[in-house]
């Protein structure tokens, strides 16, 4: 078994406390969020499951066939809600995409395999109802940031024919984590993160995709912002490491970027990553 410093744990997990203006980010967050909504048409609060978080909410196309983005927030599976984040949504509807964003439930009340199964069934809502919304239930891609990242990566994993006989095996076309966590023993140890997430030895080797056998089908591009944490780039080279460069073609670190601002470079055009992730949904640049 691992040793691990819990000081040193504490350092390279908590986010908040190593990006300062990270309250800045959250309400940038919910004014575009806000702005998003009003903007575009949508619908929200749709249940894909009977819990009271089991919902999301869908910008629809107007066009047929579009491809599908599920958009998974961030904050360590025990924060954070969908409505902070539809400002993902514009970038995305803006050049002909059907965007999905889930709600889930969030520790303590949970726990991370709990929450991993709620995300597999909003993703197979979404492919049983993506053409209700302009979506083509054939091109499905996730993007998820932070825990979301985790969860990216668990969905592309994800053995669909176990789940319903009417999901093929490829239903998650490709995925893209942005700052995403693929290894939970260490998490498990974090004083600060402990006490909500409750991970045990058996949920770390059943959740981390690290630890888990390359997906069969899809792609995962994996980046980090390159002023995160050593531990946060780490695991953004270890999962490309596990699952090797033919399932995981794209890992980056994305420069002068933090566990925060790294996300707000997905909606901005002459950004990077919002080019890498238009070449994972669109085929283009």
């Amino acid at each position: 078994m691992k040793k691990f410093d819990p000081a040193w744990l504490d350092r390279m997990y908590n986010n908040r406390a190593l990006v300062p203006e990270h309250a800045m980010h959250f309400v940038r967050w919910a004014d575009a969020s806000d702005d998003a909504r009003h903007a575009h048409p949508c619908q929200t609060d749709i249940a894909y499951g009977k819990g009271p978080m089991e919902k999301l909410d869908v910008f629809p196309s107007n066009q047929p066939g579009s491809p599908v983005v599920v958009f998974i927030h961030g904050g360590w599976w025990r924060a954070l809600d969908k409505s902070d984040h539809s400002f993902i949504a514009p970038a995305f509807k803006n050049l002909g995409g059907c965007v999905f964003i889930p709600n889930y439930a969030l520790c303590p009340a949970v726990t991370i395999p709990q929450i991993t199964l709620q995300m597999v069934q909003a993703l197979a809502w979404v492919y049983r109802n993506a053409k209700k919304f302009g979506g083509d239930p054939r091109r499905i891609y996730v993007v998820g940031h932070s825990a979301g990242g985790h969860l990216a990566a668990m969905l592309l994993d994800c053995l669909w024919p176990q789940v319903g006989k009417d999901l093929p095996a490829d239903l998650v076309k490709g995925a893209l984590s942005i700052s995403g966590l693929y290894d939970l023993e260490p998490i498990m140890h974090t004083p600060f993160l402990k006490g909500d997430l409750r991970l045990t030895p058996e949920q770390v080797a059943m959740a981390s995709p690290a630890l888990l056998p390359a997906p069969k089908k899809g792609v995962l591009y994996t980046v980090a912002g390159a002023q995160e944490s050593a531990e946060f780039i780490r695991h953004n080279k270890l999962i490309q490491q596990a699952w090797g460069k033919q399932v995981v073609p794209v890992c980056e670190t994305i420069p002068e970027r933090n566990h925060f601002s790294v996300l707000e470079d997905l909606t901005a055009p002459w950004q990077h990553l919002h080019q890498l992730a238009i070449r994972l949904v669109f085929g283009k640049v």
